[in-house]
């Protein structure tokens, strides 16, 4: 996974677009470790998230739109739009290089929620934020 900043960017784009286990495998560290602090899990190893990954539910399979990538040398954050199946959720992905590949990730989820009227007139809505 190592190369420029442009490299990386684009290698984890086309990660997200394509979800394949094996192809991540090959990009993981052997010592990595995956936090979901939302519901308290960490998978240890890159063997395990593989795993994880091949049996997810058909039914909640999720696809991911990217909405930014940002970062240089070992530290990125990749902002995007999960959909589980129709259950949609904002996720924000901190990755943490070694050696050239993923060494450290944390995901965090976020669903969307409609906003309270009250602020209406203080704020704008973009077109990607309308829920």
């Amino acid at each position: 996974m190592g190369g420029t900043d442009r490299e990386i960017r684009a290698t984890l784009a086309a990660l997200l677009s394509a979800l394949d286990p094996d192809a991540e495998y090959e990009l993981r560290h052997e010592d990595f470790v995956a936090d979901m602090p939302q519901s308290g899990e960490r998978v240890h190893g890159r063997e395990a998230m593989r795993e994880l990954q091949r049996t997810f539910p058909a039914e909640a399979k999720p696809t991911f739109t990217v909405r930014r990538i940002t970062g240089s040398g070992d530290l990125w954050t990749v902002e995007a739009e999960g959909d589980y199946g129709g259950q949609i959720f904002h996720v924000v992905a901190i990755l943490e290089l070694g050696g050239g590949k993923i060494l450290r990730e944390t995901r965090y989820y976020a669903e969307p929620f409609e906003a309270p009227r009250w602020r209406a007139h203080l704020v704008e809505r973009p077109r990607e934020a309308a829920t």
